[in-house]
């Protein structure tokens, strides 16, 4: 039997919300990266809730059986909004989640009216970026780790800012005899990121489902959604689609470089 996604709610205090956004982090991450801007965003709307994901073999979402695809990964929260009984009406994603959004959007449960894609390139595209090169460092670098510090001098050894890697080391678990090992499977991120890479969504973005409104947000600083995606999404809204694209100041980590932006565009939006 597969196991259910572990998954967190953030609804305003006293809120019963009937419509619920379903959000999805980016890879390496877990749900709890998104919670203070859910936190603001239902603080602002408090008729939605959001349900933060932790996707298969991250977080606290472990032991989930191959293949890692971005198919079962969409599959898995088909799986968690039907145990919820919950009516999400809109999904995120950032990066490597907005795609697994995408996907999740072509065949949703229940009705689903938009559909927001964070920094997220909806092409196929041959494996880079600065997730491909943590991946290698992983693979450099497995472990174990006498102390939290030894996992961020090894990421720090492979090229990432000090910040970067006490993230990533949130991803270290601390076993009996004292010692950290990371709790994420290599070969597993590495199918996911593969499929990443292969998989495209353009036609989720040209030819939304009906009554889907699909927004891809690109944050300004970073070069993962470059000209001719932007150019692409434009016309794909001008020939009279339902594609949208917004551009925020800030790097990838929108979440954190521009939270109070984010939160204004979807309060404004749903």
């Amino acid at each position: 039997m597969t196991p259910l996604l572990h998954h967190d709610r953030v609804l305003a205090e006293g809120s019963r919300p009937q419509r619920w956004i379903l959000v999805l982090h980016g890879i390496f991450g877990s749900g709890r990266n998104w919670r203070s801007v859910m936190r603001g965003l239902v603080e602002a709307r408090p008729d939605w809730g959001a349900v933060l994901a932790d996707l298969r073999q991250h977080g606290e979402s472990l032991g989930f059986s191959p293949p890692h695809t971005l198919e079962a990964a969409a599959e898995d929260l088909r799986g968690l909004i039907r145990a919820e009984g919950l009516s999400v009406e809109s999904v995120l994603g950032h990066s490597f989640g907005g795609k697994v959004a995408m996907v999740y959007a072509d065949r949703p449960v229940g009705r689903l009216t938009s559909l927001w894609a964070v920094d997220s390139p909806p092409d196929a595209r041959e494996p880079s970026g600065s997730a491909w090169q943590m991946l290698g460092v992983l693979e450099d670098h497995p472990g174990p780790f006498p102390d939290r510090d030894a996992g961020v001098k090894a990421i720090q050894a492979g090229g990432f800012s000090l910040p970067v890697a006490q993230w990533m080391t949130t991803n270290l678990e601390r076993d009996p005899e004292g010692v950290y090992h990371w709790r994420l499977g290599v070969d597993d991120v590495r199918s996911l990121l593969l499929d990443f890479f292969e998989t495209d969504t353009w036609r989720i973005v040209e030819s939304p489902p009906g009554g889907l409104e699909v927004h891809v947000v690109k944050a300004r600083e970073s070069s993962l959604l470059d000209d001719e995606v932007c150019r692409r999404v434009t016309a794909a809204g001008s020939q009279g689609g339902a594609a949208h694209l917004h551009v925020l100041d800030g790097g990838h980590w929108l979440n954190v470089d521009n939270s109070g932006g984010l939160i204004e565009l979807l309060a404004a939006a749903l």
